[in-house]
């Protein structure tokens, strides 16, 4: 990796980087492939404020859904069900995480086109 280059993770949809972290944020770019959609889930240690920079598709919060183009704004508190999808094209979205617990591990899977959702 290049100096400046950020590690991507890989991940069904696409895949995701760090941008920055500290001991109670994390900063990540989300790079949805065009069709694609980021589980339907909700955390129990972190909140999360999405910024839309590139593309088009829906943010889901809640129940309510939300047209996602480069400007729109979301505030995910604490506990809301929420999911990401892309439209045509691949979604963009800055991700700010605020919280006690930034793992991976504090994601649970409602629903997931790939496999991933807890079962029953």
């Amino acid at each position: 990796m290049k100096k400046g280059e950020q590690e991507r993770w890989p991940r069904p949809w696409g895949w995701f980087e760090c941008l920055d972290r500290g001991p109670d944020h994390q900063v990540k770019r989300l790079h949805l492939m065009a069709g694609q959609r980021i589980s339907r889930q909700c955390h129990r240690q972190r909140s999360e404020h999405w910024v839309v920079v590139e593309g088009q598709g829906v943010l889901e919060r809640d129940g309510e859904v939300f047209e996602a183009t480069p400007g729109t704004s979301l505030q995910i508190p604490l506990g809301s069900i929420h999911r990401a999808t892309a439209g045509s094209a691949p979604l963009v979205i800055v991700e700010v995480q605020i919280g006690s617990r930034l793992e991976e591990d504090d994601i649970e899977r409602l629903e997931d086109d790939y496999g991933r959702a807890a079962g029953p």
